[in-house]
């Protein structure tokens, strides 16, 4: 099927008064005529959460961009996400609802400094593991990429005469390493969302709610994991509080999952980790896209995702061994 033609004239949403409800539907009819697939991060806002064809994490969403048969990709994420996509379709357009949809983290490593650092740091012989949460200019540098749901099997799989560099999350990169008992030097990164939570915080909430197991994100730092009950991905988060015999979970990362979790398990009560500051524990990068935006974006065919081809062929070979291994 071919994607409908857009009239070049930037059209917006009809009439943004109506209901979410409404627009949704209008935005699916929409996806249909362009022959799109909707993709959503377990972080964005609940209605699109609700419009699209598949909510996951970060690894769940590379396999389906990966196997889509769809034109067109309207990635509900932030701009890492829709450049994966971008990276592993080449031939498809991946639209992003927001360009200013950007990533604490993965700003913590630009591109040119990871060159800088290896070209530097030379005799280490470095075989670098990438957090997918990073650019496609770190991507293109690297040996593999991995998810908080696989990095532990990216890491095992390293050649074992190789120094390992994990980029760019110092606190999954940890984490990783206390699980493998691999040594890694670690690009000294973060998420400004999952550093915002204490061992302190997380101790109120525990007085608070007595019996209900804490499941944290591992990006969170050393503290806080040593508090939890469970340390996983977000999708794996998902599976924890559904097998769980609690009836209340406190789940600390971005509050954006709270959505999901009452939805897919609405007999459980699920509290939100605080933050030192009372910090609301969402992610501004995240919340940047909206219904209307998304709405927008497939309409007008923009803002569309651009890659070189060379960073976009240097790109896809640590994903796709990624993908290859996490079968």
């Amino acid at each position: 099927m071919v994607a409908a033609p857009v009239n070049l004239e930037r059209q917006t949403a009809p009439d943004l008064r109506r209901s979410s409800a409404d627009l949704a539907k209008e935005l699916r009819k929409l996806a249909t005529e362009r022959n799109a697939v909707i993709l959503a991060h377990n972080y964005q806002v609940p209605e699109l959460q609700d419009v699209a064809d598949f909510v996951g994490d970060s690894l769940g969403l590379s396999y389906q961009a990966a196997k889509t048969g769809a034109d067109v990709i309207l990635f509900c994420g932030v701009h890492f996400m829709a450049e994966t996509a971008k990276i592993i379709n080449p031939s498809k357009r991946v639209l992003l609802p927001d360009l200013e949809a950007g990533c604490s983290l993965s700003d913590s490593c630009p591109p040119e400094k990871l060159a800088e650092f290896l070209k530097q740091h030379a005799d280490k012989n470095y075989y670098v593991i990438a957090y997918i949460n990073c650019s496609a200019g770190v991507k293109a540098q690297s040996d593999i990429i991995c998810t908080s749901g696989n990095a532990d099997k990216m890491v095992k799989s390293a050649p074992p005469d190789r120094n390992i560099l994990f980029v760019p999350d110092q606190n999954l990169g940890a984490w990783v390493m206390e699980r493998t008992g691999r040594k890694m030097d670690l690009w000294q990164g973060n998420c400004y969302v999952h550093v915002e939570f204490t061992a302190r915080s997380i101790s109120r909430i525990r007085e608070e709610y007595p019996n209900a197991p804490v499941v944290a994100h591992p990006e969170c730092t050393y503290a806080v994991r040593m508090l939890a009950d469970e340390v996983c991905s977000t999708e794996k988060m998902v599976a924890f509080c559904k097998n769980s015999s609690a009836k209340e979970i406190i789940v600390v990362t971005e509050a954006g999952i709270l959505h999901r979790l009452k939805k897919e398990i609405p007999d459980k009560m699920f509290i939100p980790g605080p933050t030192e500051n009372c910090f609301c524990g969402e992610c501004r990068y995240m919340k940047k896209n909206t219904l209307e935006k998304a709405y927008d974006a497939l309409l007008n065919m923009e803002p569309e995702i651009m890659l070189s081809e060379e960073v976009r062929a240097r790109a896809e070979v640590p994903i796709l061994r990624m993908l290859e291994l996490s079968r």
